[in-house]
């Protein structure tokens, strides 16, 4: 069973690090790569500070496709180190985070036979796309095969399979008839990975005393051995020293090396976005599998399953880290074409959107070379210039996020003549831990663990943060409890989440403590009686949780594509 040593309010962690006025390591960016390094500091006892001018995840680790994957295109850019650490951290994550991650069945329809084989080598050594072709059976098949031999580990997942025309016509009897094949095989879906970024989070902060965790606190200046920190909530600014810095703001990494001092062009980040359908004829059509595919301009798309709902992706297009990804009306014309062509005889319109998103993939520097050949492996980058070193990470994705943390943690060890004195390689995350994998399984343990609790809430909550579930409904069962949004949360569990995963904002619950917006649950009373709710556990005044209300609205609406109004208040 988990257990988490520390509650603290957001404000109680803040007081914490400014009193202290000094870490051993400062980490700027509370994306997934961030927290990964957090985690496996304090693993090793390392006193540390992890900092970010929004919420955790909330920048582009909350706009990923929730594919945890090996990769096989990258096959094609030649980066075979990079798929076998991909396809060994999936199957890692697949044992050690089995609440979150999940085998996904993945299938690839193809229109030809040889298409692809004579500009392949041209693709790959010259990493230019050039005009695209499609990629035919034999390539697919070869691509499969090396995918298949890097991803042995005691049976994972299946191996592929080809099947013909008429067989994957019985199996999909949607999709194109003009197929000739189709490939199908298996990589993992990230159910919440957002959720799956604050267990890793709750790991490093419970694992020791001196590491702490602050969102919506950003870095705006360097002084000396010091940064200078503001809190976004109070506008108070305050320095902390540390022996290390480690700039792991992903896309922004250029950026906020500009406010340290250091002028650096690392960063060539690509704009990727999503839609997300309220579509059940599209869903039975993916019979619960990912599509994926090469659409005709070259890109490789997909159609894809998850919560009852079908998220379509993705785009691939040069992006400015200073303005906001937002999914144009564009893009979801493109997405609807490539629907169509998988699916001709499934109808799509905007109406069946509940929810879109786009984010900044945090890719390095790659002036000509075409976007979807731009390296998506990592490097770290060493600054001695100024009285503190500093690593700047450049790249990173979620699939490899362990690893990479592994990897960045070594070299701070290194810089403080440390050694490492425990590898989380192998050890369950959070929920993970003692986890049922079966039907039967999950039934024992709610029964044991969460009793009193219907049926509903007990899926829901084991869904939700796996098996730290029994330490949430301890919380819950102590006083009178009160549901909220139909059912998908409760005054208590505000509460828990107050207390324990620091939250700020409203924003905080509907977009990343819970995936209520992502399926399309958000209305404007469900936020007003979320944010009613919130207001006490928050200290918030009349003015403040109306002010909260109507960011959120703004937020949804401009970021997510919904149409609430803003609810007049007494």
């Amino acid at each position: 069973m988990v257990e988490i040593t520390r509650s603290a309010h957001r404000q109680q962690e803040l007081e914490a690090v400014r009193s202290a006025g000094r870490t051993t390591v400062l980490i700027i960016g509370a994306g997934i790569n961030g927290i990964s390094l957090f985690r496996d500091l304090a693993l090793q006892g390392v006193d540390a500070v992890i900092v970010d001018r929004g919420d955790f995840a909330g920048g582009a680790s909350s706009a990923s496709s929730h594919m945890v994957h090996g990769g096989i295109r990258y096959l094609e850019n030649g980066e075979f180190r990079l798929v076998r650490e991909s396809v060994q951290e999936r199957n890692g994550l697949l044992r050690i985070a089995p609440h979150y991650v999940k085998p996904l069945e993945t299938t690839i329809p193809i229109y030809s036979t040889f298409s692809g084989v004579l500009s392949a080598p041209f693709r790959f050594l010259l990493h230019r796309s050039g005009k695209p072709r499609e990629r035919g059976a034999l390539l697919i098949k070869v691509g499969l095969t090396i995918y298949d031999m890097f991803s042995r580990d005691g049976g994972s997942v299946p191996r592929h399979r080809f099947l013909g025309r008429t067989s994957s016509l019985a199996e999909l009897p949607h999709l194109d008839p003009h197929i000739k094949y189709t490939a199908t095989y298996y990589d993992a879906s990230m159910h919440d990975p957002e959720r799956l970024a604050l267990d890793v989070l709750q790991d490093g902060r419970s694992a020791h005393a001196s590491a702490y965790a602050l969102n919506y606190v950003e870095a705006v200046a360097r002084d000396g051995e010091k940064v200078v920190l503001r809190d976004r909530e109070t506008a108070q600014e305050f320095a902390i020293a540390a022996d290390v810095i480690v700039n792991a703001s992903g896309p922004w990494t250029d950026l906020t090396n500009e406010i340290l001092g250091t002028d650096t062009r690392f960063m060539g980040g690509t704009k990727g976005s999503h839609i997300v359908l309220d579509h059940p004829e599209l869903l039975a059509a993916t019979a619960g599998r990912e599509i994926f595919f090469e659409h005709s301009d070259g890109r490789i798309v997909l159609i894809y399953p998850l919560k009852g709902r079908v998220m379509v992706g993705t785009t691939d297009i040069d992006a400015d880290p200073r303005e906001p990804a937002r999914c144009t009306e564009e893009e979801i014309d493109y997405f609807f074409d490539l629907i169509h062509h998988v699916f001709p005889t499934i109808a799509v319109d905007r109406d069946q959107i509940v929810y879109r998103f786009a984010g900044i993939r945090p890719l390095p520097r790659h002036e000509d070379t075409a976007p979807g050949f731009v390296s998506r492996d990592y490097r770290i980058e060493r600054d001695d210039s100024g009285s503190t070193p500093m690593l700047s990470l450049v790249g990173g994705k979620w699939t490899t996020f362990r690893a990479l943390g592994e990897h960045l943690a070594n070299r701070v060890l290194e810089i403080l003549d440390r050694p490492r004195s425990v590898s989380a390689a192998g050890l369950p995350i959070g929920g993970g831990h003692g986890f049922p994998r079966t039907t039967r399984a999950r039934a024992a343990w709610k029964a044991t663990n969460l009793p009193g609790a219907d049926a509903a809430r007990a899926d829901l909550l084991l869904e939700r943060y796996g098996t730290r579930a029994a330490q949430v409904w301890e919380h819950i069962e102590k006083e009178d409890d009160r549901l909220l949004a139909g059912g998908a949360l409760s005054v208590r569990e505000l509460e828990w989440m107050v207390q324990h995963e620091l939250v700020v904002k409203l924003a905080d619950i509907v977009l990343r403590r819970s995936n209520i917006a992502f399926a399309g649950g958000v209305t404007t009373d469900l936020l007003v009686e979320v944010g009613d709710a919130l207001a006490p556990l928050l200290g918030w005044d009349a003015d403040r949780r109306d002010a909260e209300l109507e960011a959120t609205v703004h937020l949804l609406n401009d970021a997510h594509g919904l149409a609430l109004s803003v609810p007049a208040r007494n």
